[in-house]
């Protein structure tokens, strides 16, 4: 008789609006294949509202390491300038990593090298856009050019620095207007909470070509909106998204989320199916 499978246990690290719907997620959509071990966010408030959210009082944690110790892969959800000493710490201790903060992989080969010596994986979800698997395929050939065009609501730039710096007044814009228009690096680096498709864009690139990013916003935005161009000796790709934002975060797309969600699940079933 074949032995029951065993669930992959999750430890999630940030209890925001990401952290907090995979957590639910793994009670609910994906619990065939995986159960929660463990929650942790330096701030003590956002852990309480999730616990009574998923009434598992125990899942609570004191330390990153406690985390660690008990889980086979961590969910990164925070998005802080230490996210990448975060996720090294995870890789250290040979636990795979599903990476929502994919901005923060953007010159991070040092991670992917350790990942690689300890035989354990970062997944990174496709996030608020599409074709992800078309632009892969793309480029094993000769890329010509990517441009990423995001456009989002006002809402989703509040206190953002790089607007400040530039004395960019988001209650005085009245129509579509251009934001922001420069390399993946200065994206990610400007509009961390906002542009994270970039990276993963860039990613699935494998650097076959620079990617262009801009980043426009107006009043009547209702959502996000992300289209992609790539020509390449493939041919040209062209497509664009329209996402609801998350309810719980202007900033984020609801399809982010979920897309956070079906990495994990894929990730898990395939780790059964392997046992």
């Amino acid at each position: 008789m074949k032995p029951p499978q065993k669930k992959v246990k999750i430890g999630i690290l940030g209890c925001g609006a990401i952290g907090s719907r995979i957590a639910i997620a793994c009670f609910d959509e994906i619990q065939d294949f995986c159960r929660l071990s463990r929650i942790y966010d330096i701030a003590d408030e956002k852990m309480n509202d999730l616990l009574n959210k998923v009434s598992q009082p125990l899942l609570k944690r004191k330390s990153l390491q406690d985390l660690i110790k008990n889980c086979d892969l961590m969910v990164e959800a925070v998005n802080s300038t230490k996210t990448r000493a975060l996720i090294k710490e995870a890789l250290l201790a040979k636990k795979d990593v599903l990476a929502m903060s994919a901005g923060k992989l953007i010159s991070a080969q040092s991670l992917f090298k350790i990942a690689q010596k300890n035989h354990c994986t970062i997944i990174v979800p496709s996030g608020a856009i599409a074709g992800i698997d078309a632009i892969q395929a793309a480029s094993l050939t000769r890329v010509f050019s990517a441009t990423l065009t995001t456009r989002k609501p006002l809402s989703g730039f509040s206190n953002n620095d790089y607007l400040r710096k530039k004395r960019i007044n988001l209650s005085r814009i009245k129509k579509e207007q251009t934001i922001f228009e420069g390399s993946v690096k200065d994206a990610v680096k400007h509009f961390p909470r906002n542009i994270n498709v970039a990276a993963t864009l860039a990613l699935s690139l494998h650097n076959k070509a620079p990617l262009k990013v801009r980043i426009l916003t107006s009043p009547h935005f209702k959502n996000n909106s992300h289209e992609i161009e790539i020509l390449g000796d493939f041919g040209k790709l062209k497509c664009r998204t329209y996402n609801d934002v998350c309810p719980d975060n202007p900033k984020t797309s609801f399809l982010a989320i979920l897309s956070g969600i079906q990495a994990l699940k894929n990730h898990c079933q395939y780790l059964r199916i392997g046992t």
